[in-house]
C-alpha cells in the first residue's frame, strides 16, 4: 500500500470504524432482502462522505482521487451493494465536476453536502457500451428541452434527488448529437418503472427511468449541445478507478475470510495447511497487491493532472478480473463452507465489477488502441486525458 499521510490514515481509520459500525453488520440482510439501505444515508450524513468528491468551495469534503480510493475499498469490503450506492453518487457529481459551471455546481452540489444522493443516467435498452445508439431525446423548445425516452440499470434511480442524464438534442448525429443535463427528481413527466433485481450488490438500488415530455430548464444544459459524449467519457474515466476500488475491498475481504477459516481449521501454529493451500492463499495476496498498486498509481496520475485514461481502464480492468478470480478460489477452498456463507456474497457482487461503467471487453479495446497508438510527446501530455 502506499505510504499515507496522518491525514490520509486518521480519514482511513475512520472509514473502517464507520465500515465495521454501520455496513458489515447490516450486509447480509439487506443482501437477502434486495431493500435499499435508506439507514445508510442517515448514518453517513453527519460525516459527510457523500460529499467527499465536492470541492471545499461548495460546501464538500474535496477528498483527491487517492483519498476516495482508499474510502471506496474500504466500503466494497464491508459491502460492494453500499459501496456502489457511494460510487454511483459521485459518478453523477463527476459529471458536473467536469462540466458544469458555478451556478450548476452549487444547485447540484448542494444536496450531496446535505447527505442526499446522485444518479447518473446514461444506459438505455439498446445503448450500452455504445452509448451513441441512444434514443432518450432532449429537444430544444423556447428556454427548456422536452426529454423522452428511458434508460435501464441506472443506480440509485429511486432514491436520488438530482440526476444527470444523456440524451440527443440532434437524434440525426447520434453520439455527436448527445448533450448532458441536470434533471431534478419530481418533474412532471418524470418516473420510476422498473425496480431491478439482481445477482449481486442487491441492497444497491437499480431502475429504469421514464420520461415523458419532461421538461428541463436550459440553464441545466451541461457545456454545449453535443458535447454529452466528450462529457460521459471524461466522467467514466473519473469512474473506473471507484470501481476498481470496490473490487479491490471484495478481493481483499474474500482473502482474509478464507484465511480465518483455514486458521480455525488448523488452530496449533505448528500445523499448516498443505503447500497446495498455502500456494494459493499466496497467489491471492500477489494479486490483491499488484491490484491496489496500479490502483494506486492511477490515482496518483490523476492528482498530479496527467493523463490516466488508459491507467483508468487498466486499473478497472485488473481489479475487477481479480475480484472475480479470487472470491471463486476463496469458496472453492472453503468447499462447502464458502458457498453458504459471506463468500457466497462476495462472489456475487464480484462479477458487476467486470460488466458496469464499461464492460472489461470494452477496457481492454481502449488499452490495445493505446498499445497501438505512438506516445505522444511528454510536453503535450501535462494537464488532461
Amino acid at each position: 500500500m502506499s505510504i499515507l499521510t496522518p491525514e490520509k490514515r486518521q480519514i482511513l481509520e475512520e472509514t473502517k470504524a464507520f465500515v465495521a459500525r454501520e455496513i458489515i453488520p447490516n450486509a447480509a440482510r439487506y443482501d437477502r432482502t434486495g431493500e435499499f439501505h435508506l439507514f445508510l444515508l442517515e448514518a453517513a450524513r453527519e460525516s459527510r462522505i457523500f460529499a467527499m468528491a465536492v470541492p471545499k468551495a461548495y460546501g464538500g469534503l474535496d477528498y483527491d482521487a487517492h483519498t476516495q480510493a482508499l474510502v471506496l475499498e474500504a466500503w466494497g469490503y464491508g459491502c460492494a451493494g453500499m459501496g456502489t450506492t457511494l460510487a454511483a453518487s459521485v459518478l453523477a457529481m463527476d459529471s458536473v465536476l467536469v462540466a458544469g459551471n458555478d451556478e450548476q455546481k452549487k444547485r447540484f452540489f448542494d444536496p450531496m453536502v446535505r447527505g442526499e444522493i446522485g444518479s447518473f443516467g446514461l444506459t438505455e435498452p439498446n445503448a450500452g457500451s455504445d452509448a451513441g445508439n441512444g434514443r432518450t431525446t432532449a429537444l430544444r423548445d423556447g428556454d427548456s428541452y422536452v426529454l423522452n425516452g428511458s434508460k435501464c440499470w441506472i443506480t440509485n434511480g429511486g432514491y436520488a434527488s438530482v440526476f444527470v442524464i444523456y440524451a440527443l438534442t440532434d437524434p440525426s448525429k447520434g453520439m455527436k448529437g448527445l448533450s448532458a443535463f441536470i434533471v431534478e427528481k419530481g418533474l412532471p413527466g418524470f418516473t420510476i418503472g422498473t425496480v431491478d433485481h439482481k445477482l449481486g450488490i442487491r441492497s444497491s438500488n437499480t431502475v429504469e427511468l421514464l420520461f415523458k415530455d419532461v421538461r428541463v430548464p436550459a440553464a441545466n444544459l451541461l457545456g454545449a449541445e453535443g458535447e454529452g459524449m466528450k462529457v460521459a467519457m471524461k466522467t467514466l474515466d473519473l469512474a473506473r478507478p471507484a470501481i476498481a476500488a470496490l473490487a479491490l475491498g471484495i478481493a481483499q475481504r474474500a482473502l482474509d475470510a478464507c484465511v480465518r477459516h483455514l486458521q480455525s481449521r488448523f488452530p496449533d501454529p505448528k500445523v499448516q495447511p498443505g503447500q497446495t493451500l498455502q500456494f494459493k492463499l499466496a497467489d491471492m495476496r500477489i494479486e490483491i497487491e499488484e491490484a491496489r498498486e496500479l490502483l494506486h498509481h492511477t490515482m496518483a496520475l490523476r492528482d498530479a493532472g496527467l493523463p490516466f485514461s488508459v491507467e483508468s481502464a487498466m486499473t478497472k480492468t485488473s481489479c475487477a478480473d481479480k475480484a472475480m478470480r479470487i472470491t471463486a478460489q476463496a469458496v472453492q477452498l472453503m468447499g462447502a463452507h464458502g458457498y453458504t456463507s459471506e463468500i457466497a456474497k462476495l462472489m456475487r457482487d464480484a462479477k458487476i465489477m467486470q460488466i458496469y461503467e464499461g464492460t472489461n471487453q470494452i477496457q481492454r479495446l481502449v488499452i490495445s488502441r493505446a498499445v497501438m497508438t505512438p506516445p505522444r510527446p511528454a510536453a503535450a501530455q501535462k494537464g488532461g486525458n
